[in-house]
């Protein structure tokens, strides 16, 4: 697991995200809806001329809709995605942050999209995983779809 990262808050959970993984943060541009997408899948966006996955991390998480005051692009092996979160935080190393890996119980949990467990402070931290965001064939049918738009 990458030691430096992203840290940014969705509600009163704070995520980081391994910063080998972030290609840049952004104000939130302008969305479009896809019929048929998974609730978390806000739609398509263009980010530098490419259509890509804008993901709302507080529904991908479980809980409620984010209000996105920042857009956090990853790559996802070849390809890339975004976050819709509610804040970026700043980089931070993870040494010192107490990060495990899941418990076996919580392992599966949020679509396989959290590595792992930390505290930061007194705040549990989560560690994700841009890989495991968006299942393979779900980016198949988003990219179809991004092609027709």
């Amino acid at each position: 697991m990458a030691d430096l990262a992203l840290l940014c808050r969705v509600h009163r959970v704070l995520c980081a995200l391994p910063l080998a993984q972030v290609i840049e943060t952004l104000r939130p541009l302008p969305i479009e809806p896809l019929a048929g997408a998974p609730s978390f899948i806000c739609g398509l966006s263009v980010l530098r001329g490419v259509p890509v996955p804008v993901l709302d991390l507080g529904l991908l998480l479980g809980s409620e809709q984010v209000r996105p005051t920042r857009f956090v692009a990853l790559r996802s092996g070849a390809r890339s995605l975004a976050l819709a979160v509610g804040s970026v935080l700043g980089v931070r190393t993870l040494s010192g942050a107490g990060v495990r890996e899941l418990p076996p119980l919580l392992q599966g949990a949020a679509d396989d999209a959290v590595q792992a467990l930390g505290r930061l402070d007194r705040e549990l931290l989560l560690v994700l995983q841009s890989g495991r965001l968006v299942p393979e064939a779900l980016f198949a049918q988003l990219e179809a779809e991004g092609r027709r738009s």
